[in-house]
């Protein structure tokens, strides 16, 4: 007689239910999460679902996006579901909760000219009843993010943050530059401010350049400060990675500032990462103000 597996022996199906008001980035998350290993599904009917978690789980984690476009949608339905899954030993689910300030999802809806599902007339309305529906699931959620005040890159960062699948044997760096006059990036682990080095900004010919340049890495890496700064900076990253990957944690942000995020942190986070990565470390790295500046170029294009 052959011995069948025990179903407890087996793997949990790993689900996030993607959700929040229309506008708000959840077409963004289901992007990210795929590109981090999930199998994307978007706006499956509610009946549906059920049928996603029944046999064996799959070899990749579900991204489930649900909004109110949903067949047989209702904040109802859609919690009676989780309750369900969560009851099943075989289904490791998370609600994505994506929320946005009423005034914000209204200034998106009129730059893009959308029609809102709930108020094709009158977008405000549409917002309103939208907000009210889904309070039941937003207080729900097991990760909630406030999109009001971020950029597509710093949603797609926190996204990485919550829901990264690198495993408990994997940690994933990302390095970041900065402006301190924007503000500190949230979700940093780790900030080092490199205000003190000297600024090629007073150079007229360095200045129109950034630090993805090499004649701007020639001119901080010269700051006679620059050869212990970095070094010291490199050697502690390099000692705490793999005590947090002892404590299980799956993703470090490290942030490096300057005054307009231009030059000196962009030239920091360029040789970091390279160093960490030639240390055999997973790496990303972004430059939040060239960015920016990047996505305001092309809106006024």
């Amino acid at each position: 007689m052959t011995d069948q597996p025990d179903p407890a022996d087996q793997p949990a199906q790993r689900m996030v239910l993607v959700t929040g008001p229309s506008g708000a980035g959840r077409s963004t998350a289901i992007h990210v999460l795929e590109d981090l290993g999930y199998e994307p599904i978007d706006n499956l009917p509610l009946s549906l679902v059920p049928r996603l978690v029944d046999g064996p789980a799959l070899a990749r984690p579900i991204a489930l996006g649900i909004d109110v476009r949903n067949r047989d949608f209702s904040a109802a339905a859609l919690i009676e579901a989780i309750d369900r899954m969560t009851r099943e030993p075989a289904v490791e689910v998370e609600v994505l909760y994506l929320d946005c300030a009423p005034e914000e999802l209204m200034r998106r809806y009129n730059e893009t000219r959308r029609r809102h599902p709930l108020g094709p007339t009158d977008p405000g309305e549409g917002i309103a009843r939208e907000i009210d529906l889904l309070a039941p699931i937003r207080a729900r959620a097991d990760v909630l993010i406030d999109t009001t005040d971020l950029s597509v890159h710093d949603l797609k960062a926190e996204v990485q943050r919550w829901f990264d699948t690198l495993g408990p044997d994997r940690i994933g760096v990302s390095v970041q530059s900065f402006s301190y006059k924007r503000g500190v990036p949230r979700g940093l682990d780790i900030m080092f401010d490199c205000r003190f080095l000297r600024n090629p900004h007073w150079e007229p010919a360095l200045r129109p350049l950034d630090g993805r340049d090499a004649a701007v890495v020639d001119y901080v890496t010269a700051d006679p400060r620059f050869d212990d700064f970095f070094a010291k900076v490199l050697d502690l990253v390099l000692m705490v990675l793999p005590a947090h990957l002892e404590e299980g944690k799956a993703h470090l942000t490290i942030g490096l500032g300057c005054t307009g995020g231009q030059h000196r942190s962009v030239a920091l986070t360029e040789k970091l990462a390279a160093a960490l990565a030639q240390a055999g470390w997973q790496v990303s790295k972004r430059h939040r103000e060239l960015e920016r500046r990047a996505s305001a170029g092309a809106g006024n294009r």
